[in-house]
């Protein structure tokens, strides 16, 4: 029991239970094939979200008010992350974050797999979500590829970014039309693979194609505007799931109209990952980080045998994409496997990830917005 009230101070490592959410479209195989599911299929189910205070925004689940939050993974144990960190946010966030953003971590993180083409959309920037939404926080985001699989034939894909010659008044048009396949001309189309990393500011116009098994970090919001009424697999999104309440004129204040060609679009916001360090086989790349946005940092993490990581006062949060073994951190150890998700609480000062199994480790490390300590 002491050992558990520790845990929950922030001393420790903070196991979570993976958090699923309903969504408009359809997906979530891969999601139940990295936790070892018997039931792999494809449902409303798409995403597991990571480190969440966030809760979805669905219409007609408004009463499901934890969907999406992230929660201790113990027994007959029935707490958020975001009832620990409003109860000891100094410890859990660090101070100088807390000072700056309060309880709020600032980010959300998800898993995400597309068994169809979702609906073309965009999210607020900053300046948007506070005119329009009333809110600190708007939802850029980032995609890094982990995985995919071909649907109908076609390998995984994302579309980003207006072309040359769109305007606003032919986007409008396209909508009140519901001409989708115009919509999808207006936009460059790419195909993915593992390792593919793309930033999606707010504003930009994007949908995350077919087959993607993708982590998503991003600022902490569910404001999703959806320029098409029905989903390709033919589910019909209600108005508000289109325009988040702020009437369909509006939501088209939030795109951002600049156009470019493709190679232009690639070198905005294609990211190219930087090797941080690499020593004995141990090596930490960085997916995005600080230079491409301040909102969030991801890297990635690869160890053989056994890894140091030290904590500056940041709290950060840990995926486990392949590998098993153990997190020791201050005499306390936890045992990992695939699909694990941790919250390092910014009190713990370092931690050793130890690798026990047949193959490397891979794991995800997942930041908030900048700070500076």
């Amino acid at each position: 029991m002491k050992q558990l009230k520790t845990k929950l101070r922030g001393d420790f490592p903070l196991k979570l239970a993976p958090a699923r959410a309903w969504r408009t479209y359809i997906g979530g195989k891969l999601i139940e094939e990295l936790h070892g599911s018997d039931n792999r299929e494809d449902s409303h189910f798409p995403e597991e979200w990571l480190m969440s205070i966030v809760s979805a925004r669905n219409v007609g689940r408004e009463h499901i008010v934890d969907e999406g939050l992230s929660k201790v993974d113990i027994s007959d144990l029935d707490v958020s992350l975001k009832s620990l960190i409003i109860e000891n946010a100094a410890d859990f966030l660090g101070q100088a974050h807390f000072e700056k953003y309060g309880t709020n971590t600032g980010v959300l993180v998800k898993i995400i797999d597309s068994g169809e083409r979702l609906t073309v959309q965009v999210h607020p920037n900053r300046e948007k979500a506070s005119e329009l939404f009333n809110s600190a926080y708007g939802k850029t985001e980032c995609w890094h590829i982990i995985g995919g699989r071909n649907i109908d034939g076609e390998p995984p894909y994302v579309y980003l970014g207006f072309k040359p010659g769109v305007t606003r008044e032919h986007w409008q048009s396209l909508f009140e039309k519901q001409d989708i396949q115009g919509m999808l001309d207006c936009l460059h189309k790419f195909y993915v693979k593992p390792g593919d990393t793309f930033l999606i500011e707010g504003g930009i116009p994007h949908a995350i194609g077919s087959g993607c098994l993708l982590i998503e970090i991003q600022e902490p919001t569910d404001y999703t505007i959806r320029i098409e009424k029905v989903s390709p697999s033919g589910f019909e999104i209600d108005d508000f799931m289109c325009h988040q309440g702020i009437g369909f004129k509006k939501m088209f204040d939030c795109f951002n109209y600049d156009t470019y060609s493709r190679e232009e679009t690639l070198d905005k916001w294609y990211v190219k990952p930087s090797v941080l360090q690499d020593f004995k086989n141990n090596r930490e790349v960085e997916l995005i980080g600080y230079k491409n946005t301040p909102y969030f940092k991801m890297t990635q993490v690869e160890v053989e045998t056994e890894m140091e990581i030290t904590n500056n006062g940041a709290f950060s949060g840990l995926y486990i994409l392949s590998g098993s073994g153990s997190i020791v951190s201050d005499g306390f150890n936890q045992a990992y496997h695939i699909g694990d998700q941790f919250f390092i609480p910014a009190k713990v000062s370092g931690l050793t990830l130890r690798n026990e199994g047949n193959e490397p480790l891979k794991a995800v490390r997942l930041f908030g917005p900048e700070v500076q300590y």
